[in-house]
């Protein structure tokens, strides 16, 4: 078993800023969704189920241009697959003499940020500190999706116009700054950008459904970019996803 009974508490205080960033990014997905013709109630559900910020933009967008459960289905799939590394790699740093079933628990909310801040602690990490950031996390991302959804259905067109604008920030956000670091990434960056343009204007591509679409470039442009501008450290380690 594992004696570190304050871990909870770490990670509690360590979650206080990811549940307020949380907070204001699902405000934007809530307005999203109802825009899409998602009711608050259904907005709630959904985020408290699935805590994926692009998962849930991509299929709220999606659900709200009428495409087949598949189509939406694939994208989310295809959008969360980083989640997949990011569990083999907390898998490794779980103390093995914890119970199985703390694994489990975990997987329900390994967020980009709860991720980061569970891989970055010191020593095996006790998953009761995990749990202390999920406590506040996930309440948050579905309070903030139900807030949004509720403010879009009695908010002025006007406001609820301009407060769209938060998603490109949002976007502009996330992309600026690893592109400005990494020139393969601002590469990718442009001809995601350019590829989706030409998706959505050339005869034959346009008739495409945008599901398809996403789906079509995330994986070519994924594949090629591993393929061409494969990552490569100093150092090469094997990770394993034992138990």
């Amino acid at each position: 078993m594992i004696k570190q009974t304050g871990k909870f508490y770490k990670g509690l205080h360590d979650g206080i800023p990811v549940a307020l960033g949380y907070l204001a990014v699902s405000f934007t997905l809530g307005i999203a969704a109802r825009k899409a013709g998602i009711t608050p109630f259904q907005a709630l559900i959904a985020s408290a189920l699935n805590n994926t910020s692009a998962g849930e933009f991509a299929a709220f967008t999606l659900i709200g241009a009428g495409v087949s459960y598949l189509e939406i289905a694939l994208t989310t799939l295809i959008l969360n697959m980083r989640y997949i590394l990011m569990s083999c790699a907390l898998s490794q740093k779980v103390d093995r003499n914890a119970p199985f079933f703390h694994r489990f628990i975990m997987a329900y909310d390994i967020t980009d940020e709860i991720f980061g801040l569970s891989i970055m602690s010191d020593g095996k990490l006790d998953p009761k500190y995990t749990y202390g950031i999920i406590a506040l996390a996930a309440p948050a991302w579905a309070i903030g999706t139900y807030l949004g959804a509720l403010s879009g259905g009695i908010m002025p067109a006007g406001v609820l116009s301009a407060m769209n604008v938060a998603l490109y920030g949002m976007f502009i956000a996330v992309i600026v700054p690893p592109a400005k670091k990494d020139k393969v990434i601002a590469l990718v960056i442009a001809v995601s950008m350019v590829s989706s343009l030409l998706f959505s204007t050339l005869p034959g591509l346009k008739s495409l459904s945008s599901g398809i679409s996403v789906i079509i470039l995330t994986v070519v442009i994924s594949l090629a970019a591993a393929i061409l501008f494969p990552v490569e450290g100093k150092k090469k380690e094997v990770v394993s996803c034992e138990a």
